[in-house]
């Protein structure tokens, strides 16, 4: 099989990944609810993991790290956890539902919103942004890289808008943490969201969210924290605060060595691989008559991901076709962003999304690019 899938979740991990998860499940007790060696082994790990990625996201500390199962969770938490009915929120058309359904939820509740477009290339124009400010506004929430088209938003000159205007800043990362270099203080993010079985390499039912020292995000969870157990309420303090409950240790093991693997190796030696097969791709997908790309790739950085229909096939029938003849797996459908569809015009059929790894081949690519050029053969 050729998997060519990687914006859903990466399937082939770095050995050190798959070391650390199956040794801690066989050492690992539960982290901070003991202080026997099981419990200690489980505790070290995951502060480990927090200081891993407080390296790469060069956050203040490790404490700014609360870890969840994924980003949905992430941006459940930030988003649920910083508004109140009366507030005015700007996003934009390029979000995933885990954006999106949690911001219409509470605009049924009170909240204001706003939804900047996108065009036909999946671009915003980011005079939009500042256009959109009110008296009210207390947020700005949006990706850094669409998981349809691969663009990136200029999340440095966001934060400095938002900034200057007293806003809050959010930032999906799902599909840039641990392929683009983030400073989490200079690019002024507030609260970066992120999970862990994509860039960052580590296994499903891992991630978390940066939140900015002086930041307050009431928990959209309460209860078992390992400290402060007479109390009523829930600590205030971070991590713990964002942390009810027993953490996926085993999996934050695995998170761990997805990070360092990253640190050690380096994201811009793995993102050079990763954008030579994508450009690879591209270049001979779009000589092919009857297919048409969505995205724009004037952009010099970009997301590993290319997402094109075949002629008038719907997406899924092409995607079944690339699985069962040629062992091509890709993602086929809406990707959870329908909005970012609308402005594609592709809301019907949908897109067959192409999303690479490093740890994929040149040959794979003209495997791809063949396998392509025969659907798209007019009989």
């Amino acid at each position: 099989m050729i998997y060519f899938d990687n914006a859903a979740t990466t399937l082939q991990k770095p050995d050190c990944v798959i070391h650390a998860v199956t040794h801690a499940l066989t050492v690992f007790g539960n982290p901070g609810r003991g202080v026997h060696n099981p419990a200690l082994f489980a505790s070290r790990a995951v502060y480990e993991a927090r200081s891993a990625l407080a390296q790469l996201l060069h956050a203040e500390n490790p404490s700014r790290i609360a870890f969840t199962a994924n980003a949905t969770q992430s941006l459940n938490i930030a988003i649920k956890g910083i508004l109140h009915p009366g507030d005015h929120v700007i996003t934009t058309a390029l979000e995933h539902n885990s954006v999106l359904r949690p911001l219409y939820e509470l605009e049924a509740l009170g909240v204001e919103l706003t939804v900047l477009p996108a065009d036909n290339r999946g671009r915003v124009c980011y005079e939009d942004f500042a256009a959109a400010i009110r008296d009210n506004t207390r947020a700005i929430v949006c990706t850094h890289g669409s998981n349809l088209t691969g663009n990136l938003l200029d999340i440095g000159f966001l934060g400095a808008l938002a900034k200057a205007h007293g806003l809050l800043f959010v930032v999906d990362a799902a599909q840039t943490a641990g392929v683009f270099p983030i400073d989490v203080q200079e690019m002024g993010i507030d609260i970066l969201c992120f999970t862990g079985h994509k860039g960052l390499l580590g296994p499903q039912g891992t991630g978390g969210l940066y939140v900015r020292e002086g930041v307050v995000v009431r928990p959209l969870l309460t209860g078992g924290s390992g400290v402060q157990s007479h109390s009523k309420t829930h600590p205030a303090q971070m991590p713990t605060a964002l942390e009810a409950g027993t953490l996926n240790a085993h999996g934050l093991a695995g998170l761990n060595a997805g990070v360092r693997y990253l640190l050690e190796t380096g994201i811009d030696t793995i993102r050079e691989k990763e954008q030579a097969l994508m450009r690879a791709f591209l270049d001979g997908a779009g000589q092919i008559p009857g297919i048409t790309l969505y995205g724009d790739f004037s952009q010099k950085n970009r997301c590993p991901i290319v997402s094109l229909n075949v002629r008038d096939y719907d997406s899924s029938q092409v995607s079944d076709v690339l699985f069962s003849e040629f062992g091509i797996a890709t993602r086929p459908g809406a990707h959870c962003a329908p909005l970012m569809h609308d402005a594609l015009g592709t809301g019907e059929r949908g897109a067959v999304r192409f999303s690479f790894s490093h740890y994929n081949t040149l040959e794979e690519i003209n495997t791809a690019i063949s396998a392509l050029r025969e659907i798209a053969r007019e009989e």
